[in-house]
């Protein structure tokens, strides 16, 4: 148990040593080429593997913004909009990815099955995308409108609003 609880605090002391970008404004811009895991297995490279005319990005860097991804997912559900989406957990530095079988496996207890295929973690490339979008207040929910060519379409990073739902709606028509 010991063993257990410094490997963990070791995971969250070098996580929070993570280098800070600022925050950008994306829309226009072309999404990086990323991979990640599913929860259900599946290698998936961003964008390429996204053949839909839009497909939504939900991006958070801490395990705090399930929060806001979660009000994002009911906003989205009530306001009638539907488009692939995905769930991207991005997590930078070595010690996270040295952990990523037990943070996948702590994600997998509480997300039900069927789910899975739609959260992406990316691990190796998480320093690449935190540099991309910024990573102040982490807390905040990336949401990103992508095109089939991975061209941003929206972009968002300062937590859930119906305003900002409204504009995303706007986009995906």
């Amino acid at each position: 148990m010991f063993k257990l609880i410094t490997s963990v605090f070791a995971v969250v002391l070098l996580s929070a040593c993570s280098a800070q970008y600022p925050n950008q404004q994306l829309e226009g811009e072309q999404f990086p080429s990323i991979s990640g895991e599913s929860l259900d297995q599946s290698m998936v490279t961003i964008p390429s593997d996204f053949k839909a005319d839009k497909t939504l990005l939900l991006i958070g860097y801490k395990q705090d913004s399930q929060f806001d991804i979660d009000r994002w997912l009911i906003g989205l559900d009530m306001a009638g909009v539907t488009l692939p989406t995905y769930e991207l957990p991005t997590i930078a530095g070595m010690a996270p990815r040295m952990f990523s079988t037990f943070i996948d496996n702590g994600m997998r207890k509480g997300i039900p099955k069927e789910l899975w295929g739609g959260v992406i973690t990316i691990y190796k490339d998480g320093e690449t995308v935190q540099k991309f979008t910024g990573n102040q207040n982490p807390n905040n929910t990336r949401v990103i409108l992508i095109d089939n060519t991975g061209e941003i379409l929206y972009f968002y990073d300062r937590g859930f609003s119906v305003d900002a739902l409204n504009k995303l709606k706007a986009n995906v028509k």
